[in-house]
């Protein structure tokens, strides 16, 4: 018997090839649930949409467009790479999916490092979507591109270790709560939709340390006001994103 031209070779597929199909499967099951639609895609859209035709809120001098598409392109980041990713990987570890990828050829940082290419593939969606949207009401962008891309950079990586943080910590159901409030609150108090100008001078110095008002402060600095790099706003970024991170890689359980 003479040995077939298929002979089996038994083995893992190469590192880049397992992290691209992970992030493939990641990105199709989030595109595919419909609750992560409305939170990352609908939501921020209606917002935009909504208070950029309505006079409801100040937003200052100028279009309200100019004002809100900043704000509402860090609240697309947030609700990916925190709540959504927060909700998603909590049911993965309460339901035994973590602990089972975890024990496959594909290494645990390899399985996080799929995570959030699946997070920056909807992320791009969502800007895009949301671009062309804020264009057709009359949204007149200026700046440092590379100072936009930068700050949705260190946006993902900050939101994305505190929503890791949360879903490797926490029950399912407490990630799913907290996940959604957080969102909630940080819609509110964040500087997305309202200024924060309009809170007290102490809240306000609070306010800004949060990731949420970085990322929405920096953009708008540098869209709107065409500002250069916003250093400060980068700054508080890059410690939220070594700190959540650091912290979601030594206290995440798998199990």
């Amino acid at each position: 018997m003479t040995t077939g031209l298929y002979t089996p070779k038994p083995g893992a597929a190469p590192l880049p090839r397992m992290i691209a199909a992970q992030a493939v499967l990641e990105t199709k099951m989030l595109l595919r649930n419909g609750e992560q639609l409305l939170l990352t895609v609908i939501i921020p859209t209606l917002l935009l949409a909504l208070f950029s035709t309505v006079d409801i809120i100040d937003t200052g001098a100028g279009e309200a467009v100019d004002f809100l598409a900043p704000g509402i392109l860090a609240l697309a980041v947030m609700s990916t790479a925190f709540t959504g990713q927060a909700i998603a990987t909590g049911f993965e570890r309460r339901y035994g999916v973590l602990k089972r990828l975890a024990s496959s050829p594909l290494p645990r940082w390899g399985l996080m490092t799929a995570k959030t290419l699946s997070v920056l593939v909807t992320e791009v969606l969502q800007v895009v979507l949301l671009t062309v949207i804020a264009f057709a009401l009359g949204w007149s962008p200026h700046g440092n591109p590379f100072a936009v891309l930068l700050l949705l950079v260190l946006g993902t990586a900050a939101f994305s270790g505190l929503g890791l943080l949360m879903a490797g910590t926490l029950k399912a159901e407490a990630t799913l709560a907290a996940a959604n409030l957080v969102f909630l609150l940080l819609l509110v108090g964040g500087g997305v939709i309202v200024p924060l100008d309009k809170f007290p001078d102490a809240a306000q110095s609070v306010l800004g340390l949060l990731p949420i008002s970085a990322l929405s402060d920096g953009l708008r600095d540098v869209l709107q006001h065409g500002a250069g790099m916003p250093w400060a706003d980068l700054g508080i970024l890059a410690v939220w994103a070594v700190v959540a991170l650091g912290a979601a890689g030594k206290f995440f359980r798998w199990e």
